[in-house]
């Protein structure tokens, strides 16, 4: 078990990627065209992946001031509308290119605010979905949903579990009423309890909580008292986000204004008072910014060295090849990542024109490959079998990555990981910081200015 170490974390904290995708998504380019999405697709079709599916609705009816999403603040909801029609038509375009024999294993509906769509609006897609993809009807698949709980009722949370979703996303950010005004988002916690006692009663078979420290007005203490009741709800998973503060980059941000954030000291103390009390309340820390009971599925695959990370985070389904859909969205076919148009008005005429929709991606050759391998193994499994990566990759591994084993020897001195003649080993302490601790094995962080990304902590 880790010692939530200060100092430590402190020293670690600074810039890096998140590696939801190696290289990072820094590293896209314009170049990405329809031919390589194509020959992409028929490559996993050739190879029968499985699919994950990913459909991003950018409308919130209010703005948070946190927020860094890509999405359209509206209270007209007759806009859904438009974008659905426009959204069916990308959906179908896609699922002729994919051999409809391919199962959907994951599911995934992100925003945005998907529940601003209205029930018919929800069921319609679905079953859009369902006539185009083979989708799983024993309850096995991970079929998730983002939720803002001020959009939902027992009704609609019932609608959804019937319509096959199985796990929920639930927006709490904060409990404390004062930094929920702040930022624009006032939720009770009686809101979020209800909430979560009707997806229990509805069967969904997991919960995730997303939490932000970082945020307005927020204190060690009052983040404690936040975490604490969350943690008495016993969701299955928890995400503690970093709050990153950019308002020459999201105007939205300057509604919040600089002296109502806490200091950076104060912001590394929220966080590790934060998972000291998860940990205490059985809560696993998987690794960077979430956390999960010991019981739960990504707890488990970590421990059996089954668990993966893609755009969606740690999942199950990292054999699967992921379709995003909508305006933004990302996809991760083989060694293929390809996004969508961020500006919905572009993503919209090209829909409308029947043009490409990818804006920028990669094409990964070789070397990223073999690095994007390393790199998720260490950040799920915490260790990769040094022996049997170089006869996987054809290589020998002390000489090919001779400058980031130098780098791991102070890292050894500190206790953060092990080192062997067969293997490379996160310790528990390590895993506090284990994005810091693959960076040397990341080409571009080491060729290039890492203030582009936000700091780990």
């Amino acid at each position: 078990m880790a010692t939530w170490d200060k100092t430590l974390i402190s020293r670690y904290g600074g810039p890096g990627p998140r590696y939801t995708s190696y290289p990072p998504a820094p590293q896209f380019h314009e170049e990405v065209s329809e031919s390589d999405y194509a020959e992409a697709i028929d490559a996993g079709n050739a190879a029968r992946r499985p699919l994950s599916l990913y459909v991003h609705i950018p409308f919130c009816s209010t703005v948070c001031y946190y927020c860094a999403c890509n999405r359209v603040v509206t209270a007209n909801h007759g806009r859904a509308a438009e974008y659905l029609k426009r959204l069916k038509q990308e959906i179908g375009l896609r699922a002729e290119q994919v051999d409809s024999q391919r199962p959907v294993t994951q599911i995934h509906w992100g925003g945005g605010t998907p529940t601003f769509l209205s029930d018919a609006q929800i069921t319609e897609l679905v079953y859009y979905m369902a006539r185009h993809f083979t989708l799983r009807e024993d309850d096995r698949g991970d079929y998730a949903i983002e939720i803002d709980p001020r959009t939902v009722d027992q009704a609609r949370l019932g609608l959804l579990r019937g319509l096959g979703f199985n796990r929920i996303s639930l927006g709490v950010q904060d409990l404390d009423l004062r930094v929920q005004q702040a930022v624009n988002r006032v939720q009770p916690y009686e809101m979020i309890r209800e909430t979560m006692g009707w997806a229990r009663d509805f069967g969904f078979k997991s919960i995730n909580t997303d939490l932000i420290y970082g945020l307005p007005w927020q204190s060690e203490s009052s983040l404690a008292r936040t975490i604490e009741q969350i943690a008495e709800l016993r969701p299955e998973r928890i995400s503690l986000y970093n709050y990153a503060h950019l308002p020459a980059r999201f105007k939205i941000q300057r509604q919040i204004p600089d002296m109502a954030l806490p200091s950076p000291e104060e912001k590394l103390s929220m966080f590790v008072r934060a998972g000291r009390i998860l940990q205490d309340a059985g809560y696993t820390f998987i690794g960077m910014d979430h956390f999960a009971l010991e019981s739960d599925e990504i707890a488990v695959a970590q421990r059996n060295g089954l668990l993966h990370r893609n755009f969606q985070g740690y999942t199950l389904h990292g054999d699967a090849d992921l379709l995003g859909f909508g305006v933004s969205a990302i996809s991760q076919i083989g060694n293929l990542y390809a996004q969508n148009m961020k500006s919905l008005s572009q993503w919209s005429d090209a829909i409308d024109q029947a043009r490409s929709t990818i804006e920028q991606g990669y094409l990964l050759n070789r070397d990223d490959q073999m690095r994007r391998d390393l790199i998720m193994r260490l950040l799920c499994d915490l260790y990769v079998d040094m022996n049997l990566f170089s006869e996987q990759w054809q290589i020998n591994f002390p000489d090919y990555f001779v400058d980031a084993l130098a780098a791991w020897v102070e890292f050894e001195d500190q206790g953060l990981v092990r080192v062997d003649k067969q293997r490379l080993v996160i310790t528990e302490q390590g895993r506090l910081v284990s994005r810091a601790l693959v960076m040397p094995f990341d080409r571009y962080t080491q060729s290039e200015a890492i203030n582009r990304f936000s700091r780990i902590i």
